[in-house]
């Protein structure tokens, strides 16, 4: 009795810690987007003033034009320039400032459209529909590799059933596959749509200075997407995975609600990444760390809890040694921010070690992490496992060797697309093998 009533007053603790952490993440957004005080409003002014100095200066140092400076009063990102006569006007992009007209090559084959769409680099200018914008302000592309992790995570659990295994005649319960598939997709659109969605639009809106250098078609430094907004779709965002992630521990009878004490984690880490005053992504190391856990170990965990449990170190460890890899792919992301990262301040390993060290850091995370796992599985005694992420390890190098290391700059996307496949199918074996593992034995 004494062990039960322990255990009930532990899961009465954690749910009044889920409150409060929910209630503090709330706080936390809600004092980030603040119209008044010190906070929405002054950081949009202090941003202004900051982009309007460095803007201007960068258009007389480039350009040659003359000098000119932003308001912040009344307006939004574009703001308002203030000529050397008086009169105010908009500004169709910080960029076009630093840069002049310069065509968007990226998009030169055509995939403007496309791209807008993933939001991805290189998109279209000339896009009008809100609700396109408001995805592309989520970044579609970046969602894949959440879905991905839930699927590991429910692979790690060795708890998913199958609408109808081919492979395992015990595993043929076509209402248990179908109710754990719609958990899947619950999960899929959480740390997708609605988690991912949400961290990217308040990355959109703290770099929107630094995308007017790097990426002055993206909706915020375009002005095609308001103020009010962007603000409405990052609660939108937060509240509705909030709501979603609650939901799902009452679907899987969760006393302690597991998965959303995760969402709430991983939004307070999608804020703190990109909001002052931490801003994580100041520092190269602990903002790329902070986004390969939150792009691996997150949404494994939340696969792992819908399906199973969190009860063993191994859950733990595997997916914050993939996240170290993960370290090595957001460097990839920073080769094509050098010049905003550099111009605004931002301690990027590229910026901060230079491109020819940070491609080898990239390369040595990604691959010595993957070297670690395998080792680790081959200890466990799954030589099978371990020999199938060896083989998936092989063409990584091939593309480190050949895309990466010659010329980060330039071949960014097309190291990615050629290399990050077999990483995340390297973390999908991983996650078969933990399932399947006998750890009883």
């Amino acid at each position: 009795r004494c062990c039960a009533h322990s255990q009930r007053s532990r899961t009465v603790m954690m749910k009044h810690v889920a409150t409060a952490a929910t209630a503090a993440s709330l706080i936390a957004v809600a004092s980030a987007f603040s119209t008044s005080g010190t906070g929405f409003s002054s950081t949009r002014s202090a941003t202004a003033s900051f982009v309007g100095r460095s803007a201007s200066s960068t258009a007389l140092n480039m350009q040659g034009s003359k000098k000119q400076t932003f308001a912040t009063s009344g307006s939004f990102f574009p703001f308002e320039e203030d000529s050397l006569d008086g009169s105010s006007k908009k500004s169709s992009s910080a960029l076009l400032m630093a840069k002049g007209d310069a065509p968007n090559e990226e998009a030169s084959d055509g995939s403007a459209g496309v791209r807008q769409l993933l939001g991805v680099k290189g998109a279209g200018s000339d896009e009008t529909n809100i609700w396109k914008i408001r995805l592309q302000l989520t970044k579609p592309v970046t969602w894949i590799p959440l879905v991905w992790g839930v699927m590991c995570g429910a692979a790690a659990s060795g708890n998913y059933h199958w609408i109808w295994n081919p492979f395992d005649p015990n595993d043929r319960d076509v209402a248990l596959g179908l109710e754990d598939t719609a958990k899947g997709l619950v999960a899929m659109i959480l740390s997708g749509p609605f988690l991912t969605g949400f961290c990217q639009t308040i990355n959109d809106w703290y770099d929107r200075d630094i995308d007017a250098i790097n990426e002055p078609y993206r909706p915020i430094p375009s002005g095609k997407i308001s103020e009010g907004e962007v603000i409405f779709q990052a609660w939108f965002l937060l509240l509705g995975g909030l709501g979603i992630a609650y939901g799902l521990d009452v679907w899987c009878g969760h006393e302690l609600p597991t998965v959303l004490l995760l969402s709430i984690f991983g939004s307070f880490i999608s804020y703190i990444y990109s909001a002052p005053p931490l801003k994580l992504k100041q520092n190269g190391w602990a903002g790329n760390f902070a986004l390969g856990a939150s792009y691996i170990s997150l949404p494994w965990w939340c696969g792992q809890a819908v399906f199973g449990e969190l009860d063993r170190p191994v859950y733990f460890v595997l997916p914050i040694l993939y996240s170290i890899a993960g370290l090595g792919i957001a460097i990839v992301n920073d080769f094509k921010s050098i010049e905003g990262d550099r111009a605004m301040g931002l301690q990027s390993l590229p910026v901060a070690f230079g491109v020819d060290t940070a491609k080898w850091i990239c390369a040595g995370s990604v691959t010595a992490t993957q070297l670690g796992v395998a080792a680790y599985l081959y200890s466990l005694g799954e030589p099978t496992y371990a020999a199938i992420l060896l083989a998936l390890i092989l063409p990584q190098v091939y593309f480190q060797a050949t895309l990466l290391l010659p010329d980060p700059i330039a071949n960014d996307v097309k190291y990615q697309a050629s290399a990050q496949p077999f990483l995340v199918f390297g973390i999908l074996a991983t996650g078969l093998c933990v399932g399947h593992h006998d750890f009883s034995a």
